[in-house]
C-alpha cells in the first residue's frame, strides 16, 4: 500500500495518452456488463472463466455514489442465492491497479484473482463484490487519508448493499491485503450484523501511529497523498459506461472537484489529533464481536506491526491469525522460484473453512490452531492466541548521552548479561525514557551473538521532551538463543536502516542526557511450544542479511534472567 523507497512510486507519476489500445475492424468489441446483462469470459476475457460480471452502483449515507464489480459463479442457477465475499479498494478500477496498465479493453479489476483462481472462490459456491472506494474508479466522492469517516460511510454501504441483493444470502465477508485490509478492520469494528467474517492481510491497526511514530512524521505523510491522489484520477477506460467514466471524473484535474486531491494532501500533512484520532482502528475496535482473520509481517517495512497488539486486545470476537517473519505479502503469494512467502501451505483452504464456518455454519474438517506463527528462528508453532506471556521483565537499562543530529552512530548501547536459556521476547516491548533536552530519540533492540554480531530485532521512534516519554516499539515474536544477550541502544533518529527507516529529518541539533531508561518486555518460554508444520519465510534471511552489524559494545550492565 505504500510505497517508500521503492523505485515503484515513479510509476504512479502517471503521463497523460497512456490508454488501451483500440479494437481492430475485424475484432468484435469486448461486452461490457451492466447490472442486468451478465458478462462471462467468452465475451470478455478479462472476466475470469467461471465467472459471470455485472456492474452496480448505489448511495452512501452521506450521499456518495458507489461503483461494485461483481463475480458470481457462472452457472449459477436463476433465483439461487450465495454468500459474497465484499472489498472495499482504491485499487480496483478498470484500467489498472497502481497505474495504466494497457488493457485493450476494459473489464473488473484481477486484484484479487489468486482468491478467484487458487482459491477456487466460485467453485467453493461464493461470490465476489469489489467496491470502489470514493473517489476511485467508478464511485464518486473526494478521496480521504486511510480510515476514517469517509471509509466507514462506504464500508457500511457496501454491507448493507450486499446483504440485500436477490443473489446474496445475507452473509457478508469482507476480505483484503494492505489499503483493503485496512477497510476490512473498519468492518470489524462497525459489529455489522451481516457481516459474518472478515479476512485482512497485512493492514494498518492505528493509522496516526503509522504516519507518525511517537509525533515523528514518516515520509508517507506526503508519500501517500501523491500516490492516492494519482490513483484518484487514473485515467478510465474509453469503452466504460458513461456513468463510470462521468464518476471517475469527479476529482480529476479538469472535473468538477479538483479541490479533492488538495484536501487530502493538507490532511495528510495534518498532525492534530481531529484528523488522525478517528483513524485509530485499534482503539475502535473495543467490543467488536466480527469473526477476524489477519495476517503480519513482524518484519514489515510498509504497514508495520504497531498496535496490534491494542487492537487484539480490544476485539472481542472469535480471531484467527498467521503470523511471522515476512514483508508485505499476501497468503498464498510465491517467490520467483516457488516458495512461499509466508512458508506455510494452505492458505485458501484456512480461508474458505473460516467463512464456510461463520457465514454458512458449517464446521471445519480440519482442526486450524487460532494463531499459527513463525519466530525468528523460522519454526513455526501453534497458540491459542497471541501473544502468549509467561512471565514479564522490566528492566532498567541505564543511561547515557546523545545528539539529536541524525547521524549515523549518535546513540549509546547497554547490554545484558548473556542468556543462560532461550527466551522469546512477545508481544509489544515498551521503553519509558527520564531525560534532559529537546529532539528526539530512537530505541533498537539488538540479538547480539557471543561473537558481537547483532541483528536488529525491533526498533522504534519518539519526539523527546525534558521529563519522562514513553514510547511502544513494534509488536515482535524473537527469540534470543541460549547465550546471546539483548542490547538496547538510544539516540537520535538514524539513516540507514535497510527496509524500516523512512522518518523524516526532524532534528533539533540539541545534547540529550538519558537518566534513566526502563524496558518492559514481554516474555515466552520457546520450550512450550507446540510445533506446526511450515518453513522459514523467505524474507527472513533477507532480512537478517541486510540488518547485521558489529555494534561497540561494553560490558554487560543488566540481567534478562
Amino acid at each position: 500500500m505504500r510505497t517508500r523507497r521503492k523505485a515503484a512510486i515513479a510509476a504512479l507519476v502517471l503521463t497523460a495518452g497512456v490508454v488501451a489500445g483500440c479494437t481492430s475492424a475485424t475484432e468484435a468489441p469486448a461486452a461490457v456488463a451492466t447490472a442486468t446483462d451478465g458478462v462471462t469470459h467468452a465475451r470478455n476475457d478479462r472476466v475470469p472463466e467461471g465467472a459471470e460480471w455485472t456492474q452496480h452502483y448505489f448511495p452512501t449515507a452521506d450521499g456518495v455514489e458507489l461503483h461494485a464489480d461483481v463475480l458470481l459463479p457462472e452457472d449459477l442457477p436463476e433465483g439461487a442465492k450465495v454468500p459474497l465475499i465484499v472489498s472495499t479498494s482504491a485499487y480496483f478500477g478498470h484500467s489498472g491497479q497502481l497505474a495504466v496498465e494497457g488493457f485493450a479493453h476494459t473489464g473488473p479489476s484481477d486484484r484479487f484473482g489468486d482468491l478467484v483462481r487458487e482459491g477456487g472462490l466460485l467453485e467453493r459456491g461464493y461470490g465476489l463484490v469489489m467496491v470502489d472506494s470514493r473517489g476511485y474508479g467508478g464511485s464518486t466522492g473526494c478521496l480521504e487519508p486511510l480510515g476514517g469517516p469517509g471509509d466507514r460511510a462506504d464500508v457500511r454501504a457496501a454491507i448493507d448493499w450486499a446483504a440485500a441483493q436477490p443473489f446474496s444470502t445475507g452473509s457478508v465477508g469482507m476480505y483484503g491485503k494492505s489499503q483493503d485490509a485496512v477497510t476490512a478492520l473498519v468492518g470489524s469494528n462497525l459489529n455489522h450484523p451481516a457481516l459474518k467474517g472478515v479476512v485482512a492481510m497485512e493492514p494498518i491497526w492505528d493509522v496516526q501511529q503509522n504516519m507518525r511514530s511517537g509525533g515523528v512524521p514518516r515520509s508517507t505523510t506526503t508519500s501517500v497523498a501523491n500516490v492516492y491522489n494519482s490513483l484518484a484520477t487514473l485515467p478510465q477506460m474509453p469503452d466504460d459506461d458513461p456513468r463510470y467514466l462521468a464518476n471517475a471524473g469527479y476529482d480529476g484535474p479538469t472535473g468538477p472537484h479538483p479541490e479533492c486531491a488538495v484536501l487530502n494532501t493538507a490532511a495528510y500533512m495534518d498532525p492534530t489529533e481531529a484528523t488522525w484520532g478517528p483513524r485509530d482502528l485499534a482503539a475502535q475496535a473495543a467490543g467488536s464481536t466480527t469473526p477476524l482473520f489477519v495476517t503480519q509481517g513482524f518484519l514489515e517495512w510498509n504497514t508495520e506491526p504497531e498496535a496490534m497488539a491494542e487492537f487484539l486486545d480490544n476485539h472481542q470476537g472469535p480471531e484467527r491469525a498467521w503470523l511471522g517473519q515476512w514483508d508485505h505479502k499476501r497468503g498464498g503469494e510465491r517467490t520467483a522460484d516457488g516458495r512461499l512467502e509466508m512458508g506455510r501451505e494452505g492458505w485458501y483452504d484456512e480461508v474458505f473453512a473460516f467463512y464456510d464456518q461463520h457465514l454458512r455454519g458449517v464446521a471445519p474438517t480440519v482442526a486450524y490452531p487460532n494463531v499459527a506463527i513463525e519466530d525468528s528462528t523460522g519454526a513455526w508453532r501453534a497458540q491459542d492466541t497471541w501473544p502468549v506471556v509467561d512471565r514479564t521483565a522490566s528492566l532498567e537499562v541505564g543511561g547515557g548521552g546523545y545528539t539529536d543530529d541524525g547521524v549515523l552512530g549518535s546513540s549509546y548501547l547497554t547490554r545484558s548479561e548473556p542468556l543462560a536459556a532461550p527466551a522469546r521476547v512477545t508481544g509489544t516491548p515498551r521503553m519509558a525514557l527520564t531525560a534532559q533536552g529537546h529532539g528526539t530519540v530512537m530505541v533498537r533492540l539488538h540479538d547480539v551473538a557471543p561473537d558481537g554480531t547483532a541483528v536488529l530485532m525491533n526498533q522504534q521512534v519518539s519526539q523527546l521532551r525534558p521529563g519522562r516519554t514513553d514510547l511502544e516499539l513494534k509488536a515482535t515474536d524473537w527469540t534470543l538463543a541460549a547465550g546471546h544477550s539483548l542490547a538496547v541502544e538510544v539516540g537520535t533518529v538514524q539513516p540507514g536502516i535497510p527496509f524500516s527507516n523512512d522518518w523524516l529529518p526532524t532534528h533539533t541539533q540539541e545534547a540529550v542526557t538519558v537518566q534513566a531508561a526502563r524496558l518492559d518486555l514481554a516474555l515466552d518460554d520457546p520450550a512450550d511450544d507446540t510445533a506446526q508444520p511450515g518453513t522459514p519465510a523467505p524474507w527472513l534471511e533477507t532480512y537478517r542479511v541486510a540488518n547485521t552489524s558489529q555494534p561497540p559494545l561494553g560490558p554487560p550492565t543488566f540481567t534478562l534472567s
